[in-house]
């Protein structure tokens, strides 16, 4: 089997990525545009798992070349039934042992191209961290700060539309960055799968060109941000975005849009505060979702929560904000665009 396995740097070298792993294991991460086709299924693996401990190895691979045999003809009548004669996929599991091994195997059989990655998706994850440690460093960022509301999220989407670089984290991490960042129809990746997400996103970079970048904290909602990645951003020119505490309080309603529609969830978020703010504060919130009175608990927000937290964050970390220079932004108008536009050329 050894002249069938080939290492991760061949990757572009074939038609079609196969993920051998469990429905499970492929959700908690896979490589890029691999396809799930498992040859245990979540439960099955467990089985096999208990009888190899409980049992004997021998009778757990016995059992297990049953199954993984069965699931393997499974995928050929349906997953690959159009799979072409010249076909040539790459199929990997957790280490690059029996589950890959047999699927190759059978697909040599049958003519196709296949080859197992040597390692498996151990070798990928590797990788993905030593990326993530590397490439960090050979960018050049330009970090967006300033309080809640202010836009800079919709100001990183129009200089993206503009033509810039851009690193989106709060959509990468599907979280807002905040304790009512939360996106109520969305689940966040687990970490293997937003460094995998974050480090396919750092390699498509032009490094001679600037990478604009929201200021974050190091954890996003649940996942957390490669500290490589929070020191090169630290270290980026600052562009200290200020909007009117009217336009803050208008972009919020927009901003909070899925929140405000959705108030048995809101009114869950604005109770995790408590301890940050006092009970009687927050059912005042509770009541304004109530009441439907989202201007005025998007006002309250602003001055009692978000503002006082901003003044109390250490900014610190970002060596060169003393020098930022001020954007006073209007995210709210319709020429958002050209704001942006009009950053890049004075940044030019």
């Amino acid at each position: 089997m050894k002249h069938l396995l080939v290492s991760l740097e061949k990757l572009p070298d074939f038609d079609e990525i196969i993920d051998v792993r469990t429905p499970l294991e492929y959700a908690d991460d896979h490589i890029p545009g691999a396809c799930n086709a498992p040859v245990l299924s979540n439960e099955e693996r467990v089985l096999i798992g208990t009888m190899y401990k409980q049992v004997s190895p021998f009778e757990a691979s016995r059992a297990g070349a049953a199954i993984v045999a069965r699931n393997i003809a499974r995928h050929l009548e349906t997953t690959f039934a159009d799979r072409p004669q010249g076909w040539r996929p790459l199929v990997y599991c957790w280490r690059g042992g029996k589950r890959s091994g047999s699927m190759t195997l059978m697909f040599n059989m049958i003519g196709w191209r296949a080859r197992q990655l040597d390692g498996g998706y151990k070798s990928y994850r590797r990788a993905t961290l030593d990326a993530l440690q590397t490439l960090p460093q050979a960018l050049r960022y330009v970090v967006l700060t300033g309080p809640t509301g202010s836009g800079k999220t919709r100001l990183l989407h129009a200089l993206q539309a503009a033509g810039a670089q851009t690193l989106d984290l709060e959509d990468l991490a599907s979280h807002r960055g905040s304790l009512l960042g939360a996106l109520p129809d969305a689940q966040q990746p687990t970490q293997k799968r937003f460094d995998t997400l974050l480090a396919a996103r750092l390699r498509d970079f032009n490094s001679t060109l600037p990478v604009f970048v929201e200021a974050e904290s190091r954890k996003i909602g649940a996942v957390e941000i490669p500290a490589s990645l929070l020191h090169a951003i630290h270290q980026g020119a600052c562009i200290d975005v200020r909007s009117t505490r009217e336009d803050r309080t208008l972009f919020l309603q927009q901003d909070y849009a899925r929140l405000f529609d959705n108030p048995g969830w809101l009114k869950t978020q604005l109770q995790r505060m408590v301890g940050l703010h006092s009970r009687d504060t927050i059912n005042g919130w509770v009541k304004l979702v109530d009441e439907g009175r989202r201007e005025t608990l998007a006002r309250e927000l602003i001055d009692r929560h978000y503002d006082p937290a901003y003044a109390r964050s250490s900014q610190s970390h970002f060596v060169q904000l003393p020098q930022a220079m001020r954007l006073d932004f209007r995210p709210n108008d319709p020429d958002v665009a050209e704001q942006a536009l009009a950053l890049i050329r004075k940044l030019s």
